[in-house]
């Protein structure tokens, strides 16, 4: 199923949950505020439109009759760094954690708030806007390209989500210093989200595994434990 907005474009968002009820509620309060809506009922759905019809930014259910909401993220994140909003029932932290792990973005609990969601649908969509700032930060192992939104090692060219990659910028932004987790919570994700800390454990994990030489022993984010993080190159 397929439905689109109109008027002036703040981007195309593509809504993937089985309740047409919330389907419309999303698709004529975002449209409302200029964006471009796509809509799928199933996993499968998704993925066909998200390959045909590139969206800024995915709201994705969990519960999904067929593939599973996870092995949908899974699946975009083989070839797309476009940001994902779980958007589920599940309220239970390991099921955010799973979501998190997965390669979303940013996850919403059911029932929700409108103007929350669309704020958060805003602030995904400036984590994955292009720096404004020229800048390049060249260690032994990384090379990163501030104004590019290019991280590469020795293996070549790093694909980071639009997360991982604001994570990493602000971090290099301060390179040398201490930035607490709170900060970091609230300049990636929002004010909101002073206390979810395990957001931070989780994408840090990520960021380690794509780009330090030793994951295990990071070189360069480093944790200061209770206090926060630190890009040390």
């Amino acid at each position: 199923m397929i439905a689109a907005g109109s008027g002036p474009a703040a981007g195309r968002v593509l809504i993937v949950d089985d309740e047409p009820q919330i389907r419309r509620t999303l698709e004529l309060n975002l449209a409302a505020r200029g964006f471009e809506v796509d809509q799928a009922s199933t996993g499968e759905i998704a993925l066909d439109l998200a390959s045909r019809r590139h969206p800024d930014l995915v709201i994705l259910d969990l519960g999904l009759p067929g593939m599973d909401g996870i092995d949908v993220v899974r699946r975009l994140r083989q070839w797309s760094r476009v940001p994902i909003l779980v958007l589920s029932a599940r309220e239970h932290e390991a099921a955010k954690v799973a979501a998190l792990e997965a390669g979303a973005d940013d996850y919403v609990t059911k029932p929700f708030g409108m103007n929350e969601l669309v704020a958060r649908v805003r602030a995904a969509l400036r984590r994955s806007a292009p720096p404004e700032e020229e800048a390049k930060v060249v260690t032994d192992d990384l090379t990163v390209d501030l104004t590019a939104k290019r991280i590469s090692t020795h293996d070549g060219e790093v694909r980071l989500t639009p997360t991982q990659w604001h994570l990493v910028e602000v971090l290099v932004r301060n390179r040398g210093r201490l930035v607490s987790q709170r900060q970091l919570l609230q300049e990636v994700w929002g004010p909101t989200y002073s206390a979810e800390s395990h957001y931070l454990r989780v994408f840090m994990a990520q960021i380690r595994r794509k780009l330090e030489p030793d994951p295990s022993h990071p070189r360069y984010f480093i944790t200061e434990p209770g206090m926060g993080y630190r890009f040390e190159g």
